[in-house]
């Protein structure tokens, strides 16, 4: 199954999705509408909304609360795109500029605020606590995954373990509770929710683990995003980490050097380090790893057009180009 016609089958239920996201990011306060709008039409590959709609119909949902809750999922990421680019003092995103730099620090901050308590607002509405653990575990993960990488900027001494852990929690953990919903709405059994859960985090570090490889190879008109932002904040992503480990001394002093001071004018020579010591290539072996982990972790389920659209997802992440 192709990414078209993954995209072809979620039509329907995505139109659904974007109607819930447009009347629920209604607000009395201009700004916020102004704000909420413009991030929401911004583009997007809407990957985590559409993993709840997936899961819940791959484990043979037939109510409608996956709409609200795909929503919902949608809301806690912007929110968390909200706050990364006022942390990470962006100015680009997705091609355009970001709302930080549109709007200002405060603005953005304050209408992410407004987006996680409109998400919870809306989850309360689905009366099922196991939803409300779900993403009010997620959420808490996510900010101390936001504070542990905010730890680790500038830190060349981080290690494989400790990176894998800030992306367990700040990125692949959404994608573990987007899939878990829909195995909850579907009254799944513990091990069908497991099953879930275990695919959305693989498929959450292998789409990480891509970006962090964009992030040093990437086409800047396609990714959206500047090459070397993660260089210069600092921040001791896994083709760093690698080749700090395979590098001959003066190599790795030089990415050390280009982590502790963030120095994107040593961007060219970081790369030519990367690309000798072969790091992007084991990073993107990593992501395909990851892949394999999150198809083999459905293998129990049914062979219906929704899980081979979640096999197809799985590839995507560890193979994309942008």
């Amino acid at each position: 199954m192709s990414f078209e016609a993954i995209k072809q089958l979620l039509a329907p239920d995505m139109s659904a999705v974007d109607r819930v996201v447009r009347a629920r990011l209604h607000s009395e306060v201009a700004l916020v509408n102004q704000v909420g709008e413009y991030i929401v039409n911004s583009g997007g590959k809407r990957l985590r909304p559409a993993l709840v709609v997936l899961s819940a119909k791959a484990f043979g949902y037939t109510g409608e609360y996956h709409h609200n809750l795909a929503a919902v999922v949608e809301f806690i990421h912007t929110a968390t795109l909200l706050h990364d680019d006022v942390v990470d003092e962006s100015k680009l995103r997705r091609g355009c500029a970001t709302a930080s730099a549109l709007f200002g620090n405060a603005a953005s901050v304050l209408v992410g605020d407004f987006l996680y308590s409109r998400a919870f607002q809306m989850m309360v509405e689905v009366n099922d606590m196991r939803v409300m653990q779900t993403l009010a575990d997620a959420t808490n993960t996510i900010a101390e995954g936001e504070v542990l990488q905010l730890l680790s900027c500038h830190d060349a001494d981080v290690d494989t373990s400790s990176y894998l852990h800030v992306i367990h929690c700040k990125t692949a953990k959404l994608f573990e509770a987007a899939m878990r919903l829909g195995a909850i709405l579907a009254r799944m059994d513990e091990a069908g929710e497991q099953a879930a859960a275990k695919y959305g985090m693989h498929l959450g570090t292998a789409f990480q683990l891509v970006d962090d490889v964009l992030d040093y190879s990437g086409d800047e008109q396609e990714t959206g995003k500047n090459l070397g932002d993660d260089l210069s904040e600092g921040k001791p992503t896994l083709p760093l980490i690698y080749a700090m480990r395979h590098g001959d001394a003066s190599q790795v002093a030089l990415v050390r050097q280009a982590i502790e001071q963030g120095d994107i004018a040593c961007f060219a020579d970081v790369l030519q380090v990367i690309k000798q010591t072969g790091a992007l290539e084991y990073t993107r072996q990593q992501a395909q790893r990851e892949s394999d982990a999150a198809c083999a972790a459905l293998a129990a389920l049914p062979d219906t057009n929704y899980k081979q659209s979640l096999l197809q997802l799985a590839n995507f992440a560890a193979t994309r180009q942008f």
